[in-house]
């Protein structure tokens, strides 16, 4: 099955989250794999074993990662290193993000 050209939020939305993961995956290729996240109330993240790119697709709030906080809103881009400590915080029932993990076990360097 070939991998779609396009994934919008309106799909996201709907997409089935499959048990054990917290948000719906919407395309892969080789090491990359676009999800959806949208977590209500608490962000329960752990550390990923990939790099993590965030585009904010709607709400605010305040993403920490590796004892740094910055706020956000959407279109902004935040990123998290694999195995990084990472959570979202102070957002509404709004906030949904697109979240694309890629690369290698253990992230990329330099």
């Amino acid at each position: 099955m070939p991998m779609p050209l396009r994934a919008t939020v309106d799909e996201a939305r709907r997409a089935p989250i499959p048990p054990g993961f917290r948000s719906a995956a919407l395309m892969r290729h080789g090491s990359m794999v676009l999800r959806y996240y949208a977590p209500q109330g608490t962000d329960p993240q752990t550390p990923h074993e990939q790099d993590e790119l965030y585009i904010v697709a709607s709400g605010r709030g305040a993403f920490v990662c590796s004892g740094k906080r910055v706020p956000f809103g959407p279109g902004d881009a935040l990123f998290a290193p694999a195995g990084a400590l990472h959570r979202f915080e102070d957002f509404g029932a709004d906030f949904g993000t697109w979240v694309m993990f890629y690369g290698p076990k253990g992230g990329e360097h330099g």
